[in-house]
């Protein structure tokens, strides 16, 4: 099931399936636990982010590739950080370029796999990690490179949490429909030109393992989104360097969920 979260022609918001492009399915009850759908119909005027997550956690790192291309080693445990709530945009929002990112290009694209946590998981077992997923979006991890590398204390957290710096969506696709994460093809696209292409087959951690580790003497919290980490062909490592800026659309895809298409201005000052 394609779960979606949208504002519809009576001005109010709810949440749908089966979207046709033009109107949904309206659900009723609570997507974490029980929810059944009414049937009813309603006109999609705007698709919102899918959920209002509790908190973002992201890793960095997790692909093989990614790690070699930014001249890392292999980390041995799951690089974490997360994003600031107010970082989260949806389906067709903008990505808008910070004021101080404006004037010494350096706000990159990252595709991502993002998970979503259905109900309170703590000392979870990698084996048994994949019962407490809802489903999975697509994300882009948004980042401000000189941010995150320099102005952050050797923290990264600041340099990816800048207001639009989160799109996911445009919806979920509930676990059953996806068996295997670890198996899908992932790719971003910038201006029609494919910039990352790959398969979360080169995840060096499973999303088990990462939601097992990040469950460790911690509650994840029902609607805890986490971002899986992001494939090779970043635009800092390229050569010249690829930034975004205004007037860019950026496509993040992933097989089996489909496209999140967002475009990028400029911050107003």
């Amino acid at each position: 099931m394609q779960i979606l979260r949208f504002e519809s022609d009576d001005n109010k918001i709810y949440t749908g399936c089966d979207f046709d492009n033009d109107s949904a399915s309206v659900l009723e009850g609570d997507i974490y636990a029980d929810f059944s759908n009414t049937g009813k119909r309603k006109k999609v005027k705007k698709i919102l982010t899918p959920i209002s997550p509790k908190v973002i956690f992201c890793i960095g790192l997790n692909y093989k590739l990614h790690a070699k291309e930014a001249g890392f080693e292999l980390p041995k445990y799951p690089v974490v950080f997360m994003k600031n709530l107010g970082a989260a945009a949806g389906h067709l929002d903008d990505i808008r370029i910070p004021v101080s990112c404006a004037k010494i290009p350096e706000v990159d694209y990252e595709v991502e796999l993002a998970v979503i946590i259905k109900k309170n998981a703590k000392n979870v077992l990698p084996e048994n990690a994949l019962d407490y997923v809802l489903g999975y979006t697509c994300a882009n991890d948004i980042s401000a490179r000189r941010w995150q590398m320099h102005a952050g204390g050797k923290q990264w957290i600041k340099g990816k949490s800048f207001d639009t710096f989160c799109p996911f969506g445009p919806w979920i696709v509930t676990r059953d429909e996806i068996k295997d994460p670890g198996n899908l093809d992932i790719e971003c696209v910038l201006n029609g030109e494919t910039m990352q292409k790959s398969n979360t087959s080169d995840m060096i951690f499973s999303v088990a393992q990462v939601i097992s580790y990040l469950s460790e003497s911690a509650t994840l919290l029902p609607g805890t989104i986490i971002l899986t980490g992001t494939p090779s062909g970043v635009g800092y490592t390229r050569k010249p360097p690829v930034y975004l800026t205004p007037g860019d659309v950026l496509e993040t895809k992933i097989e089996k969920i489909g496209v999140l298409k967002n475009h990028v201005t400029l911050e107003k000052e």
